[in-house]
């Protein structure tokens, strides 16, 4: 079996493209990272087609705020990474064609030439999905909504159909799939992993000090519904307690933010590289994601890695892989009240938030390793290829 995957980024492909380059199955990877990053998974350089320059123009635009405004560089540049991926496949060699949404379409039109099984990995809901909901939300905080345009909308719809199967990570992103009509048959579920070896415990300095801490990791922004964990901290008046967020802050959330920024028991920082990560989780005794939308957030396997229990709103796919009241809690978007009854229980009572914390981490190293992960992925690609030379058999 040879699989070719094509990635406008990172996303977890390149943890995916190393567990199945340990099977020896890797024909390739196109990615927009340049080669060095690949690395510390354990690719040679021979499997790996650079376009960096898409990466050098996205952050070069990214600094120009007016931008936005005159066009669409975002979908031009995922364009751009399609056209020049397209040309640098070996589909004649390739049995099964991973792609990012977003980045795989011109990739997909060439494959259907080929005799290879093309399989569309989307981290998000269903782009309609994300859409919808993501407009209600701007519209309830009175900010001007920012969502995926018409052409990318367009480009992920074409995807969907081209591609023989999509890949999700979570029961929540495949509910808004089969929402917006995409067969059940067609989708394919399997929960991302974390680094065990890049996420574990370690000894925390701070945790002397008793102070009741609440870290929330990712980007800090509408989408991952940050100004509901900010609203129910800030209302519950904990007596010594931190809330800690760590990433970078959307523009669009700046406003929001300000009405916290002078609250000293309320912290902002800025984003930080993965090996500092766990660092921070283990100074923290709970970790929160009250994300809007999205598919399965990585950063919640991170923080059960470390020890952390979890609350997380549905959305979040956080159901995946947190059992709720045994290593955190699954409560319903949009609803600081559910959200301050459950971080007032652990609050209280420290047993509890101890006993939580020990089923986390035990879980996350039983069940959450991205080992675990690719052994599934890559049995799945196994059976769709038997299937399909199968089918050809009878038809011949």
């Amino acid at each position: 079996m040879k699989v070719s995957i094509i990635v406008g980024g990172k996303f977890h492909a390149f943890n995916l493209a190393e567990q199945i380059n340990k099977k020896k199955s890797l024909k390739q990877i196109v990615t927009s990272y340049p080669k060095y990053k690949l690395k510390k998974y354990g690719i040679s350089k021979e499997k790996i087609h650079s376009i960096f320059s898409k990466e050098l123009l996205i952050k070069f635009l990214n600094k120009l705020s007016f931008i936005d405004s005159i066009f669409d560089y975002n979908y031009l540049l995922c364009e751009y990474f399609d056209f020049r991926a397209s040309n640098n496949i070996n589909y004649k060699d390739t049995d099964i064609l991973v792609g990012w949404s977003g980045f795989s379409k011109k990739c997909f039109i060439e494959a259907k030439k080929f005799d290879c099984i093309k399989i569309l990995e989307r981290g998000s809901s269903h782009i309609q999905f994300q859409k919808k909901i993501l407009i209600e939300e701007y519209n309830s905080l009175g900010i001007t909504p920012n969502v995926p345009s018409e052409k990318m909308i367009n480009k992920e719809l074409e995807e969907y159909n081209l591609a023989d199967f999509i890949c999700v990570p979570s029961e929540y992103v495949k509910e808004s799939f089969l929402k917006y009509g995409i067969k059940e048959s067609k989708i394919i579920k399997v929960p991302y992993g974390v680094d065990l070896q890049e996420f574990s415990l370690t000894k925390s300095e701070k945790k002397k000090d008793g102070k009741f801490r609440i870290i929330s990791t990712g980007s800090i922004s509408i989408r991952k519904g940050s100004h509901y964990l900010l609203e129910a901290f800030d209302n519950l008046k904990l007596p010594n307690s931190e809330l800690i967020f760590i990433g970078n802050m959307s523009d669009d959330f700046k406003k929001i933010e300000k009405k916290y920024s002078n609250i000293k028991n309320i912290k902002f920082i800025k984003k930080q590289n993965q090996e500092k990560l766990k660092f921070f989780y283990n100074d923290a005794d709970l970790f929160i994601l009250c994300s809007i939308e999205e598919g399965l957030a990585m950063v919640q396997a991170q923080a059960m890695a470390c020890g952390l229990p979890v609350i997380c709103t549905t959305n979040t796919g956080g159901s995946e892989i947190i059992d709720d009241d045994i290593n955190g809690y699954v409560i319903p978007i949009r609803n600081s009240n559910i959200l301050m009854d459950k971080i007032k229980i652990l609050h209280k009572d420290r047993d509890k938030l101890k006993e939580m914390s020990k089923n986390a981490h035990a879980k996350a190293n039983s069940q959450l390793s991205w080992k675990k992960y690719g052994d599934r992925m890559f049995d799945i690609y196994q059976k769709l290829l038997e299937d399909k030379l199968m089918v050809n058999k009878k038809s011949h």
